[in-house]
């Protein structure tokens, strides 16, 4: 198992709009094989959005993130977030 979990800081008025990408980004790659769930989710005590998506292997994550975030390339992050998307890349041990 592999797990892709991005904690993202939006600015208020840009939220819609990453909470929108987030989503195009799990449409992407939903349904291929190899990727077991990916979701979008709000932290309830904070304004943080986290993407969360589990895939069978590292090798599956490494063939599908392409085509997820082909899906988001044009997308300005840099407007949206109010500081840099914490990025974790966990593996189960």
């Amino acid at each position: 198992m592999f797990v892709l979990m991005s904690v993202h800081h939006p600015h208020p008025e840009h939220r819609e709009a990453l909470i929108d990408s987030m989503h195009r980004y799990g449409a992407a790659i939903r349904g291929q094989a190899g990727l077991t769930s990916i979701h979008t989710l709000a932290d309830a005590g904070s304004d943080r959005l986290v993407g969360l998506a589990i895939f069978e292997s590292r090798e599956d994550f490494e063939r599908l993130a392409p085509i997820a975030r082909a899906a988001v390339a044009d997308d300005p992050f840099d407007e949206w977030e109010q500081r840099d998307i914490d990025g974790l890349a966990l593996t189960e041990i």
